[in-house]
């Protein structure tokens, strides 16, 4: 799994989530790194109480910190925030365009913490910047593999390089179902526990088919054959065929696997000449919403046999 960090020029550069951002001071600081998805109001450790203090999070000022900072004692307040300081701390946020006590600005740039203003309220201004954290530092993760909606299910296929996993993806394209991504799929965890895949940048709407080459699907079957993210709902892994294995007939037990902590349903599908596996994945999609639903066609069969052989009259044996 990757890890995934923020650089605090990153917040300031943003412009999807209208953060609204200005540098105030500590531009030396630019470079310090985010890793949680959490913010902090400091409150008490403006008074030096800093037994609770999370350093890893934005420290976020609103008009009661700033009112208290003009205050209170110049010296105190000096002293305060010099410890404060101490701590590693990536960044300051100063919302509703407040101007902080020039000591305040002079002491973090010294000591090399950005100090960051915008014109939100302090609610609005903490509402969108955890959704941006929360949506730039999920896990993520890069798996080889072909990501396809098909009838709203995400299916994840997977398989070694050559197996036809672009193949199968076409087919179902031209059966009306949309690409995601082909080749590499780029994995992000939503909390709490779904999986969202997408394309590399580079390579979004393309598609390698082995003796054509490259293809881009949107020019060639429109913006409605295309996805530009999806939850990942199941893996289906596509296999060579063995004569000497014995395959799942039944599918009574559903098999799973785990990506970034989160279990998928994960079917083994082989492959061989003849067998359309447009219409497998097609199926195994429509049963996916099945049992969604409560339905398992599958334990069914099994529940309806075994009260068969249990009501199944016994002393008929002829002597």
């Amino acid at each position: 799994m990757d890890v995934i960090s923020l650089s605090i020029q990153q917040l300031l550069d943003d412009t999807e989530y209208g953060l609204g951002l200005d540098l105030l001071a500590g531009g030396r600081g630019l470079g310090n790194r985010v890793f949680s998805s959490r913010i902090q109001k400091p409150g008490l450790a403006l008074a030096g109480y800093t037994e609770h203090l999370h350093p890893d999070r934005i420290q976020v000022l609103g008009n009661t910190e700033i009112s208290y900072l003009y205050q209170i004692d110049d010296r105190l307040a000096l002293e305060s925030i010099k410890t404060l300081c101490t701590f590693p701390i990536s960044c300051f946020i100063i919302t509703k365009q407040l101007v902080p006590p020039q000591f305040f600005l002079d002491t973090v740039e010294l000591a090399g913490i950005p100090v960051l203003g915008t014109h939100h309220q302090s609610s609005t201004f903490i509402s969108l910047i955890t959704k941006f954290l929360e949506e730039r530092l999920l896990p993520t993760t890069h798996l080889h593999g072909v990501l396809v909606d098909v009838l709203g299910v995400g299916i994840l296929l997977t398989g070694k390089s050559g197996i036809g996993k672009s193949e199968c993806a076409l087919d179902l394209v031209i059966r009306g179902h949309r690409l995601v991504a082909d080749d590499m799929v780029f994995i992000k965890k939503k909390m709490p526990a779904a999986l969202v895949g997408q394309a590399e940048e580079a390579i979004q709407h393309l598609m390698e088919i082995r003796g054509l080459g490259i293809i881009n699907i949107k020019d060639l079957y429109g913006v409605s054959s295309i996805r530009e993210k999806k939850i990942i709902d199941m893996m289906l892994e596509l296999v060579d065929w063995d004569p000497d294995h014995e395959y799942d007939r039944l599918g009574v037990d559903d098999q799973r696997s785990t990506i970034l902590g989160v279990e998928l349903p994960h079917i083994i599908i082989p492959v061989r000449p003849g067998r359309n596996l447009g219409s497998i994945i097609e199926v195994a999609a429509r049963n996916f919403l099945l049992k969604g639903m409560g339905y398992h066609s599958a334990r069914d069969f099994q529940e309806r046999l075994m009260s068969r052989i249990e009501v199944r009259p016994l002393g008929n044996e002829v002597e």
